[in-house]
């Protein structure tokens, strides 16, 4: 197996050549600029790994490692579009850069340039591809909806939270491993170990993202602290202060989630204190330790090698070690 480092390089050098000089210009361009932005490609990384962990060379998982982060940068524009979002990455957001039908139809032919890849493997794999990526597909945009639902809620419960995490970002985690197993025709069993431990994966990272939100540290984080409090979500921390607070806690929470004032320090201040009084800072740096030790726990019931057991942990630890 190789470095993270290895597979990003990999991938990164692939995304730049894959919409190069197609026609007509202003249908590529965005989707070329986006891909463009990088990241961490912490996606079709996870697919090139899967294969390897199944002792099958990570080339032969490109392009299915390339469907998933085409996928995933497609729903990045339309969020973006829904969100009216600036920035992404730090850079215009294709909506912003171009104009909102180009990021409409940009978007919508990134999701048939997703599917394309597939047709690089034989029909059995070709199937179980596109089974597993339309499933998954479908699942992030009911994330989506539920997360836009919550938004006009007062009433959204924690296993209602999971559910939507889970669809909105997990199961692409998931089933970005899973791709890679399947690529590798490695036993259903194995396969779906797999798409576990990137579903709890997913799962602890989101949760550990809402609570960097509040409690990262502004020169690291790479996004603006305390954005979900300014922008009043329900993340898994409001929701277990919700829960655990005393009454007149409860009730100045619900009135710092009602207001948009002009200054936003007090306000984050306010509610950042109320989240470690009420323990609800706890409580979610618990849930996180709890999936990120489910993901660790389908690793044991899978049939390979112990060194690849140890790789696929430490990949895990890592990525839930980030203390920025």
């Amino acid at each position: 197996m190789h470095s993270i480092s290895y597979y990003q390089e990999k991938m990164g050098n692939h995304f730049s050549q894959i919409v190069s000089n197609k026609e007509p210009k202003n249908l590529y361009e965005p989707i070329e600029y986006i891909l463009s932005l990088g990241g961490k490609r912490m996606r079709p990384v996870l697919t090139l790994m899967a294969s390897e962990v199944f002792n099958v060379d990570c080339e032969k998982a490109i392009p299915a490692a390339t469907a998933v982060e085409v996928f995933h940068n497609f729903s990045l524009i339309h969020d973006d579009i829904m969100d009216d979002a600036p920035l992404r990455r730090g850079n215009q957001t294709v909506h912003e850069k171009w104009d909102l039908n180009t990021g409409i139809l940009s978007g919508d032919a990134m999701l048939i340039l997703a599917y394309q890849f597939f047709e690089n493997y034989e029909p059995k794999t070709f199937q179980n591809l596109a089974k597993l990526f339309s499933k998954t597909a479908l699942e992030v945009c009911e994330g989506q909806q539920y997360d836009v639902d919550f938004e006009l809620r007062d009433d959204v419960t924690i296993p209602e939270y999971l559910k939507m995490i889970e669809y909105k970002t997990a199961v692409l985690v998931g089933a970005a491993m899973k791709m890679g197993a399947i690529v590798a025709e490695t036993s259903d069993e194995n396969a779906d170990l797999i798409y576990d431990f990137g579903l709890n994966l997913g799962i602890a990272f989101q949760l550990q993202d809402d609570y960097l939100d509040a409690f990262g540290n502004p020169e690291t984080f790479g996004k603006q602290v305390g954005g979900d409090i300014i922008e009043n979500k329900k993340t898994y921390l409001y929701l277990k202060a919700i829960e655990f607070s005393k009454p007149e806690e409860k009730q100045q929470l619900l009135h710092l989630f009602s207001i948009q004032p002009s200054d936003n320090n007090d306000k984050i201040e306010s509610v950042k204190a109320i989240f470690n009084t009420s323990g609800a800072s706890e409580a979610t740096k618990k849930a996180i330790q709890d999936f990120t030790y489910k993901a660790f726990e389908t690793l044991e019931k899978m049939d390979i090698e112990t060194e690849k057991k140890a790789i696929l942990k430490a990949f895990g630890e890592n990525l839930m070690g980030r203390n920025v």
